[in-house]
């Protein structure tokens, strides 16, 4: 309990000035003019002006608080490598020891997980929220239980009291990390592009020259090749295919290392075709021929090279075939020297008749088993003697004719399969009279008869659902086959018209084995920390796909179907680094965020960041390793940290339970004592 007097005057503080006042200038006066009684009459002012004045004494009962000291404990990824998490448990329960027998103390622990992205290890924000929920004037010490490795080092707050470091780890930590310096966006294909890695160990790293390198793309069968450690790495990589390519490095693991998170990096580059090639080979003037090439050169991207037989079947007249080009064209500069320079070859009803020998067709079908696109938009000639399906390449065509040509109206369909396939899926969102009948789009008047192979796949029907627009797989190649050459009356608008662009542009880039295009694929849309899991497949159903996180452990999620041949969920991750999904059939990997986090960019514990902030408040620092810390009282102002032992001021904080007032005197008292005074001077002046 304290006590203070307090003054409660009776009247304003005007009032009780002017009466001071007042009172002085009757003392000094009775002072100037020597008055024998001067001293009584300024001890009567003095009465008076307290009377009015009415003094108090306040009296306070105060409760002493607790002292309150405050551990932050780093939990993010890189505290979860090694033995860390059981150095912080123990570290934890020596602090919680300590502080239960030191009386008065009470211990206040706020715990920092991984953030949101790729933020790192935000320790002072954690500091900067845990102190703004206590009273400042209670803090007696903070104590950090954490690696070191800090990435907001520029939010540390005011600190009231000692800092302290307990730094986890172990002096012989080492790690080995693989970095990507450079990596371009995109590449252009059929040309190399330039990526620089390093291999970097840290800590106490044994001697290493070398270590072997895995390279895969897009999860195929991967390259392994020496690098040389620490020292950067200049990789050409030629991407493969169009669209996004996944590259994944990885580095083996080595004994004794502190993670394997950092062993890995996945790199995506958007594969660019400089220049689309294409021949065009036509075998008879008819409407739909400059159709095929104003579709074609309308695209700046296109290199077309248009081979044109202009003689009509029906035409003899004698002249030789050698002899009808104005110009020799170089069939075979473009059929045996130069075919694998295109990345499509389309036949517009072609027939055989003595131009292309069957060496040259033989050869196409060679290109496409090596890797090649085929397309063949056929008209009556391909039921009939001179069809090209009665040539080498008939092996590699998707559907025998029958020598059966029907010329009937009829509405292009998508079949089952078709709903599914990515070259036809949606095509009628694309109709030009969505409320119609039907797909909504116009009509054809051909139908060539064919018997499709059991391995083929016919997307589209026409006439009594007969095939119209078969694809297949040869080798390595695609081939694709129109039974119609009547899509020309989509592009002038027939009837509507239809969606020929649309058809052809996905078509051609099937074809030519664009990602976004495969029948069979997985593949992940990533937001932040959530991933879309999206399989597309021509079955009717699909399995569970199997998420491996970067830690290793692994989840399996089930796939709703969304759309016909489309499969998805959406899945939170729990952290970001490099997670692979596999279904049994189809395998993929995705990054979210690096695949080497800013955790793992610096693993080895160190001190060196957070030293000048423990210093600066005449702090410790001390490591985990090195067994348990005691805790000790010390005066604010001196060092607190010693050997094997850290410091906290004791902050004397309290709370005030009651408060009483009470006078000094009352007020009549004042009075009577100041009437005595009076009377005292005047019977002393009176006498004299």
């Amino acid at each position: 309990m304290t006590g203070t007097l307090i003054l409660d005057p009776l009247v304003p503080l005007v009032v009780l000035g002017i009466v001071a006042v007042l009172a002085a200038i009757g003392f000094a006066l009775a002072i100037w003019r020597r008055l024998p009684g001067w001293w009584l009459r300024g001890l009567a002012g003095l009465a008076l002006l307290a009377a009015l004045a009415n003094p108090a004494i306040q009296q306070e009962e105060r409760e002493p608080l607790s002292d309150i000291v405050m551990l932050v404990v780093d939990e993010s990824a890189s505290q979860r490598i090694a033995d860390r998490t059981a150095q912080n448990a123990a570290a934890i329960a020596n602090i919680e020891a300590e502080i239960a027998r030191r009386p008065g103390t009470e211990l206040r622990i706020a715990t920092l997980a991984d953030g949101e992205g790729d933020t790192g290890t935000a320790l002072m924000t954690a500091l900067s929220e845990a102190m703004a929920e206590e009273p400042q004037g209670r803090i007696a010490g903070i104590i950090l239980l954490s690696d070191g490795r800090v990435h907001d080092l520029e939010r540390a707050p005011r600190l009231p009291a000692p800092m302290h470091l307990l730094l986890t780890g172990q002096e012989d930590d080492w790690d080995r990390r693989l970095v990507v310096k450079n990596a371009p966006a995109f590449g252009i294909l059929g040309e190399q592009v330039s990526l620089t890695l390093r291999i970097e160990d840290q800590g106490q790293a044994p001697a290493t020259q070398s270590v072997d390198l895995t390279i895969a793309i897009d999860g195929d069968t991967p390259l392994v090749l020496p690098v040389p450690v620490g020292q950067d790495i200049e990789l050409p990589i030629e991407l493969p295919h169009g669209g996004m390519n996944v590259l994944q490095f990885t580095i083996p693991e080595a004994a004794g290392e502190l993670t394997n998170r950092n062993n890995s990096a996945v790199v995506q580059i958007n594969g660019v075709r400089d220049r689309l090639r294409v021949l065009l080979v036509s075998g008879e003037p008819h409407p739909g021929e400059r159709t095929w090439r104003n579709l074609l050169k309308s695209d700046s991207s296109v290199d077309l090279v248009h081979f044109t037989i202009l003689r009509p079947p029906e035409k003899q007249d004698g002249v030789p075939v050698s002899e009808l080009s104005l110009i020799a064209f170089p069939t075979r500069e473009l059929f045996l020297e130069k075919i694998h320079d295109f990345d499509l070859i389309i036949f517009d009803r072609y027939r055989r008749r003595g131009i292309l020998p069957g060496e040259y067709l033989d050869n196409i079908r060679q290109y496409v088993e090596q890797g090649g696109a085929v397309l063949i938009s056929s008209g009556p000639e391909y039921g009939a003697a001179e069809s090209i399906y009665r040539s080498p390449l008939g092996s590699i065509l998707p559907g025998a004719p029958t020598a059966r040509v029907f010329e009937e109206g009829f509405k292009p369909q998508i079949t089952d399969i078709g709903q599914r396939h990515p070259v036809t899926e949606g095509l009628e969102a694309f109709s030009p009279n969505p409320e119609g009948d039907g797909p909504g789009w116009g009509r054809w008047f051909r139908l060539i008869d064919v018997l499709v192979p059991q391995e083929a796949t016919t997307v589209m029907s026409g006439l009594d659902n007969r095939p119209l627009l078969i694809l297949n797989r040869i080798g390595e190649g695609r081939v694709s086959l129109m039974t119609s050459d009547q899509s020309w009356l989509w592009d002038r608008g027939y009837e509507g018209g239809g969606p020929q662009l649309e058809l052809l542009r996905r078509l051609a880039h099937w074809m030519m084995k664009e990602p976004e295009l495969e029948e069979e694929a997985l593949w992940v849309e990533p937001a932040g920390q959530s991933m879309r899991v999206i399989r597309r497949t021509l079955e009717l159903e699909t399995g569970d796909v199997t998420v491996t996180h970067p830690n290793g452990a692994e989840t399996v999620l089930e796939l709703q179907e969304v759309s016909p041949g489309r499969f998805e969920t959406l899945w939170d991750a729990p952290e970001i680094g490099l997670y692979r999904l596999d279904d049994g059939v189809k395998t993929s990997v995705i990054a979210l965020g690096p695949s080497a986090p800013r955790e793992f960019e610096q693993t080895i514990a160190s001190a060196a960041l957070l030293e000048p902030l423990v210093t600066g408040t005449g702090g410790g620092i001390k490591p985990v390793s090195g067994g348990k810390i005691d805790i000790r009282h010390v005066r604010e102002g001196r060092p607190a940290a010693g050997r094997g032992w850290i410091g906290i001021t004791q902050r004397g904080a309290y709370r005030t339970a009651d408060i009483s007032i009470s006078p000094l005197l009352p007020a009549w008292a004042w009075l009577l004592l100041a009437s005595v005074l009076i009377i005292g001077a005047w019977l002393r002046e009176g006498r004299r």
